[in-house]
């Protein structure tokens, strides 16, 4: 009869370590013995096992956890070793390295491991972060804030927090508030329609002077045209759709103007007018209309606080023009990047106001400012 045979017809064994007789499955298969079956059972096995790699693990002074044996778990059950429970598979993650195709612990002890590791071998996970996505420490980036007095380098209104990087070099920048990081990315950082954005709230740009040949006025619509004409709101003319109902109510205008001023915009954004125009933008301190913007467009002069100042700033940090390293007294470098010069570590709080108007008078004047000058160091 063949080994094979004679481990079908076998249904029991006797294990010599625990002395019990158990069914055939609960010892391994082995080939080379007589029966086919391992001598010790399955547990036996395990705590044989389990003894003889404690021991090396010993000798070399390794501590080892206590032994557990495989647990036997209902269908779609999976345990977690580090908190210890028995929990449904749908609460682990998927990992394709591992033979079952599921994590080893939990998801809720998997993001603690996690967290634990890279402050273990990073300092912080902000460390891991900083040092994985832009090649710098958080000591860096402290440094770097430090030496900005702690404010945004562009708006010079808020703290600067998040740290901004060129996207074709990957090189970093300087470190910004939340709203310039975001605004920078919104114009895809491109200094040129930036410039257009300050020429265009300013109403000086070629969209404004187009309004003004064919209206008489650089914006449109607003609080002041229903002033003008109370029954503008109620002709029957100006009502139908929904759309209709918010232009006229927020923007005083209505759907016949929207198609108007795009047509006159040949369906461009009136900023850059390189992007499909979408959005209705108007100035949010006398609410008239200043034409249809792109989504880039309008969500980027917003998050740069429709300011024309931060707008060229903005531009001139793109160029590599903003920020400069300038002697300091007492020898050293300090960093500026304000007309007329102020050491930012020595500004108090509220102290760029001052400089703040005539830093925008100059870099009106001075396009070529914000230009990378290659050569000896410029200090203003």
């Amino acid at each position: 009869m063949s080994e094979a045979g004679k481990v079908s017809l076998m249904s029991s064994k006797r294990c010599p370590d625990c002395g019990e007789t158990k069914p055939a499955a609960e010892f391994w298969k082995l080939k080379s013995s007589k029966d086919g079956l391992a001598l010790y059972c399955k547990v036996c096995f395990g705590l044989r096992n389990s003894r003889s790699y404690r021991k090396k693990q010993a000798k070399q002074g390794k501590e080892t956890k206590v032994y557990q044996r495989r647990r036997q778990l209902p269908e779609g059950m999976k345990y977690c070793p580090r908190c210890e429970r028995v929990k449904s598979v749908d609460e682990f993650g998927r990992n394709r390295s591992e033979e079952s195709g599921i994590t080893g612990y939990c998801r809720p002890c998997f993001n603690t491991i996690k967290r634990e590791n890279k402050e273990r071998n990073h300092g912080s996970g902000r460390n891991y972060l900083l040092k994985l996505r832009y090649g710098v420490t958080e000591d860096e980036v402290r440094q770097m804030t430090a030496e900005q007095g702690g404010i945004c380098v562009i708006c010079l209104r808020a703290e600067a927090n998040h740290v901004d990087h060129d996207h074709m070099t990957g090189l970093v920048r300087r470190v910004l508030c939340f709203k310039c990081n975001g605004g920078l990315g919104q114009f895809e950082d491109d200094p040129g329609r930036l410039r257009l954005a300050a020429e265009y709230l300013e109403l000086e740009g070629s969209h404004a002077r187009r309004l003004e040949l064919e209206t008489g006025a650089r914006v449109f619509g607003g609080p002041d045209r229903v002033r003008s004409d109370p029954g503008w709101r109620t002709r029957s003319d100006s009502l139908g759709s929904a759309r209709h109902y918010h232009l006229r109510q927020k923007y005083g205008i209505n759907d016949g103007d929207a198609d108007w001023l795009l047509k006159m915009q040949v369906g461009l954004c009136a900023v850059c007018f390189d992007f499909p125009a979408k959005h209705v933008d108007h100035d949010h301190e006398s609410g008239a209309v200043r034409g249809i913007a792109c989504h880039g467009c309008n969500t980027g002069m917003g998050q740069l606080r429709d300011d024309p100042i931060v707008l060229r700033r903005a531009a001139d940090y793109l160029m590599g023009g903003l920020v400069k390293t300038v002697p300091a007294p007492g020898g050293g470098t300090r960093l500026s990047f304000t007309v007329p010069d102020m050491d930012p570590v020595r500004v108090p709080q509220g102290g760029w106001t001052a400089c703040w108007e005539a830093d925008g008078r100059y870099r009106k004047e001075n396009p070529e400012l914000g230009v990378l000058r290659v050569g000896p160091v410029w200090a203003e």
